[in-house]
Order: C-alpha cells, then sequence, then structure tokens
C-alpha cells in the first residue's frame, strides 16, 4: 500500500510562494487519510457482520430440519457401529402360488451367560434346566464356574421362556435379539422347503441359511438384500399340497404301505401343483440325518425326487408311443402275446393270459408283458435309449430343489436286447415319480417336451417337440382304455375322465435280486383325457391290501384308489368342472292343470 504523505514537499514550497499556511495542507490530508479509514473499516465490519448472520440462518435452518426429521420417526434404540463383514439376518419369504406364506421369519430371542457376573451359579443352573430339560445341570454349572467368561445357553427361546428366564434374576444372563424361521403350517410342503438353520452367530443376530429343498437351492436369492425382501414364489397350491397329502397318508395306512409319493403336475406348463413324500416331518423341528442304515427309512428322505424305483408297466405307454410315431405299428396292430418269450436264459411272462394275439390298445389296456417286449424289439435298444433320454428318464431331474441331484437314474450300461425288452415293461431301468410325471406330461401335452419346475412363473411353457400330436392323443385314448376296461377300473371318477396307466414292479434288495412279497406300486394318470390338463403319479412302498381274503400288492388294488381318492378330492380345487352327461328324461312329459 502506498502512502501519501501529509506534508508533500512540492505542496509546501507551492503554499508558501503564494503565501498560504502550509499547516492547512497537512490538515486536509489528515481528514481524507481519516475518512478512507473510516470507510474501509465500515465495510469490513458489514461484511463480517452478513457473513455472522448467514452462519446463523443457516445453522437454525439446519437445527429447524433435524427437529422435523427427528419428529417423524420412530424412536430406535442407537446401534454400536462394528467393523467386519456385518451378519445379514433378513431373509425372504416363501409364498405359495397364490401369495400363501409358506416360510417366514420372526423376532425372537436368544439367551447366553456372562459366568463373571453370575451371582449364585448353582441357582441358575437349576432353574435353566428347569426350564429347558434337554440341558444338563451339571454340564451348566460346570460351564458357570469355569474359566468360561462366555455361554450359550439356547439359540432361540418363546416369550414365555424368556420371562421365566427373566424371573430367575440372574444378572450374569442376558438376552439377544435374532430371527428365526417359521413355518407356518407345519409338515405340508416339508420335503419341497427342506429347511433352514442358523449359520454366524452374533449375541445379537444370526445369520439363517437353507439347508434342504428350495430353502438350500435358492439361500443366495432368499439372503440377497438387493431383493429388497421379495418373496419367493413356489408352484405349488398350499390348499391343494395339504389335500394331497392328507388323502395320500390315508392311503398310505390303509394299504399298510412303508412309504408313499404323489406328484402333480400342469402338463402345458411343468409346473409342480403339489408334491408329497411320506413320511414326513416338521421343519421348524427338522430331525437328524440317519447315521447309518437305509437312508430311504428316514422322514428326511425325499421319494418323489430322491426314491428312484422300477416302474414297472407305467413305462409300458412310452415304448407304444415310441413305436406309434416310429410307424411300426398302429392301435389296431396285432401283437403276439403268447407264448412267453425266452431270451438269454430268461423267460418273460404276463400275470395272465391274454390269448394268442391283442391289439396294441389292448396291449396297454391288459398290461402285456410279451406284447410290449415284441413291440420293444421292433423299436431296438439304440433308438429306445435316445427316446427315453429325450425325455429325460436317463438324467437327473432338473427340478428346483438340491436333493434331485440324488435321485439319479439307474440304467445298464450295456443295452442289451434282454434289457431292451425288459426296460419297455419297467424293469432294468429305475427312475423317480417326479421323471415319471414328466414324461407322461410330455404325452399329454400333446407331445412337447415338459421340463418340471416349482417356481411359479406365467412364462413358463412346454419345450421341443417329441412326439407328433396324433400319436401324442393315440397314447392318452389308450391309457383312457386301462381305466374304463382295464387293470385301472378303480381309477375312474365321474366326470373327469381319468387315462392312466399301473406299474407294479418287485423292488429291488440291497444286495440284489428281487424280494418275493415286496413291491413299489405306481399309478400314473392324466386327467381329463379328452383335454388332459395335469398329470397325477401316485407310487406306494411296499403296499399289502389285506382287505379280501388274500393279501393284494399289485397297483390296480392298492395305488389306483388311492390316486382316484385324491383326484376326486383336488379337482374341483384346480378348477376343473366335471363333465356330467344329464341322462334324456325319456318318456316324460310337461302337465299343466
Amino acid at each position: 500500500m502506498i502512502r501519501t504523505p501529509l506534508r508533500p514537499l512540492a505542496r509546501i514550497l507551492n503554499a508558501r510562494q503564494a503565501g498560504e499556511n502550509p499547516d492547512a495542507i497537512e490538515a486536509e490530508n489528515k481528514r481524507i487519510r481519516h475518512e478512507a479509514m473510516r470507510d474501509t473499516d465500515r465495510v469490513r465490519a458489514e461484511s463480517r457482520l452478513y457473513i455472522l448472520g448467514g452462519c446463523f440462518f443457516f445453522a437454525f435452518t439446519a437445527i429447524i430440519l433435524k427437529m422435523g426429521v427427528i419428529a417423524t420417526t420412530l424412536p430406535e434404540e442407537p446401534q454400536v457401529s462394528r467393523g467386519g463383514d456385518p451378519i445379514l439376518s433378513m431373509r425372504s419369504d416363501i409364498v405359495d402360488r397364490e401369495g400363501r406364506v409358506l416360510a417366514t421369519n420372526f423376532d425372537t430371542y436368544a439367551v447366553y451367560a456372562h459366568p463373571r457376573d453370575m451371582i449364585d451359579p448353582e441357582v441358575a443352573a437349576s432353574e435353566l434346566a428347569r426350564i429347558f430339560p434337554e440341558l444338563d445341570e451339571e454340564r451348566l454349572l460346570k460351564d458357570f464356574t469355569g474359566n468360561r467368561s462366555f455361554v450359550w445357553i439356547r439359540r432361540q427361546i418363546s416369550p414365555e421362556q424368556m420371562q421365566e428366564v427373566f424371573d430367575i434374576g440372574e444378572p450374569g444372563l442376558l438376552f439377544g435379539p435374532r430371527e428365526m424361521r417359521l413355518y407356518p403350517n407345519g409338515p405340508v410342503a416339508s420335503h419341497i422347503l427342506g429347511g433352514s438353520n442358523f449359520g454366524r452367530e452374533g449375541v445379537d443376530s444370526a445369520e439363517i441359511v437353507g439347508i434342504a429343498g428350495v430353502e438350500r437351492q435358492f439361500d443366495d436369492y432368499l439372503r440377497d438384500p438387493a431383493n429388497g425382501g421379495a418373496p419367493l414364489q413356489l408352484s405349488i397350491d398350499l390348499t391343494i399340497q395339504a389335500a394331497t397329502e392328507r388323502v395320500l397318508a390315508g392311503g398310505m395306512m390303509l394299504m399298510n404301505a412303508k412309504g408313499a409319493a404323489a406328484v402333480l403336475m400342469d402338463v402345458h406348463t411343468g409346473e409342480i401343483i403339489s408334491m408329497a413324500s411320506l413320511p414326513d416331518f416338521d421343519p421348524n423341528n427338522r430331525p437328524t440325518v440317519l447315521t447309518q442304515g437305509d437312508q430311504s427309512d428316514s422322514p428326511l428322505f425325499n421319494r418323489a425326487v430322491q426314491g428312484v424305483y422300477e416302474l414297472g408297466s407305467t413305462f409300458k405307454i412310452l415304448a407304444v408311443a415310441q413305436a406309434l410315431e416310429l410307424g411300426l405299428v398302429n392301435p389296431d396292430t396285432m401283437i403276439q402275446t403268447q407264448p412267453a418269450i425266452r431270451i438269454g436264459g430268461f423267460a418273460i411272462n404276463d400275470f395272465h393270459s391274454y390269448g394268442r394275439e391283442n391289439s396294441v390298445t389292448d396291449v396297454i389296456a391288459k398290461s402285456s408283458n410279451i406284447g410290449t417286449a415284441h413291440i420293444a424289439e421292433m423299436i431296438g435298444g439304440e433308438r429306445q435309449q435316445e427316446f427315453l433320454r429325450t425325455l429325460g428318464i436317463l438324467d437327473v431331474s432338473p427340478v428346483e430343489l438340491s436333493e434331485a441331484r440324488a435321485g439319479r437314474p439307474q440304467y445298464p450300461r450295456d443295452w442289451t436286447p434282454i434289457n431292451t425288452m425288459t426296460i419297455s415293461y419297467g424293469h432294468g431301468v429305475a427312475a423317480s415319480p417326479l421323471h415319471l410325471a414328466s414324461a407322461y406330461a410330455t404325452l399329454a401335452n400333446g407331445g412337447r417336451l415338459v421340463t418340471p419346475t416349482l417356481i411359479h412363473d406365467a412364462s413358463n411353457t412346454v419345450g421341443e417337440r417329441v412326439i407328433s400330436e396324433t400319436t401324442a392323443r393315440q397314447s392318452v385314448d389308450m391309457l383312457r382304455q386301462v381305466v374304463t376296461r382295464g387293470t385301472a377300473s378303480f381309477g375312474e371318477v365321474a366326470g373327469y375322465e381319468v387315462a392312466g396307466k399301473t406299474g407294479t414292479a418287485d423292488k429291488v434288495r440291497p444286495t440284489g435280486g428281487y424280494y418275493d412279497d415286496k413291491v413299489i406300486a405306481t399309478f400314473a394318470s392324466v386327467f381329463p383325457a379328452s383335454d388332459p390338463k395335469y398329470v397325477l403319479v401316485v407310487t406306494l412302498d411296499e403296499p399289502n391290501d389285506t382287505t379280501g381274503s388274500e393279501p393284494r400288492r399289485t397297483a390296480g388294488w392298492t395305488a389306483v384308489p388311492v390316486a382316484a381318492e385324491m383326484i376326486r378330492r383336488v379337482a374341483p380345487l384346480l378348477g376343473l368342472r366335471p363333465n356330467i352327461e344329464t341322462p334324456l328324461m325319456t318318456g316324460v312329459s310337461l302337465a299343466t292343470e
């Protein structure tokens, strides 16, 4: 800054020459300098006031906004921030095709102990053992009086149990909030849902992870926060699932069966409407896995998916459908059904004598092993194997269940001529009831491949064409004959035109060979036959109908009546109206008064 001198020499000299007072020049310069300084100070002061006023304005505005936000939000307890990977306890619901809840979460508490804060560990151990009888009092006391600083008591407790623990009055017993998985329908659809358990755990949260069924198959989806809690919608219908299980349980008891399975599928989309396996379990209290013995004896075993069985004569329509498609036969072609076929030291016989020849339709209706074997011989092993693989019979089912990988079909490594014959009537290839349902759905929908699914999606469509519509229609017509005049006469349900095929196969011994008195009885059905919409497969493990003078084990006496009752119950729930013809009222005239 350049300062102007108060007494500039040039002006002083000029003032003296002019006779003026030089001191006036100094006084004037001081005045000018003081006025400039005053103006500068005023501007600086005004700026500071404006800035200070602006700061107060923004500060009070922020305070008012914050108070408004606090006033409009619910109160929450402050959360202590923690570093590291957080435990995500959120898990999406699972619902049925109508949006009804199959699995959900609810808030609960865990109870744990800080032994070093306990006043009377003996009383605490005694009271906890009383509240939770499965706990060992001596073990608790040892934990409380040892060197441990933290002890889990129970991972989840009920509100009543929480109150009882609180009433103990022990400051060393603490509670931690968490969520747990709840299956509100108990054992209904238990093999589909599977179950869940706790993964990583903290005192105030726990990770819920799927351990079986769709809970495990879709574990990543159900735990993904990016889904915003959107539920997983399954294809099953809760009401129909419950009805299926109830009828199947009754049939299993009446037929003295060891186990049972049922699959109901939409033939056009492959969506599974219900799938049951008995015995079942409650996923809220999932039993432990068997560590020894036959796993199929466990209630956790899903017979509809994991159970691979020789499904007997239900395979016959597959052989006939292929022969029809290849142009080798038509429904009226006569096939030799006597004498017995002897090949490779084995004899292929029929359950009854059906005469020397029968039409292809009668081979199916009467269930002739000999006639089906002759048809398979026309097809040949290579083409038979290719067709069964196309239908998915020889591969693991793609259904969205973690257990499906365990249901790997079994078939001979070397497909010999005798294998070709026996496989045509369901012996030599072991598959699951779900495999069979998918194959029958392909026949029922007009010949397009069906992929089974447990996910409800309107965009689900059938796949590539496997057989022509004509062949598919002829196949369903033959299956209808099985019910109207063949081995499944007990399968007729008034108004619903049931078509299907029975299958009774000797049960395989674990050590090799077959049992003489144990069978797998199966009925694979389609309804309504005139316009197929659904496939139902019912399988009974070791059934034994004792209502007659002699025990009866064949599917016509065991699996068929159970399936018929199931159709009678679920068809109205599916929205199918019975097609019952009204009798003509002949000889009736209108009377008038």
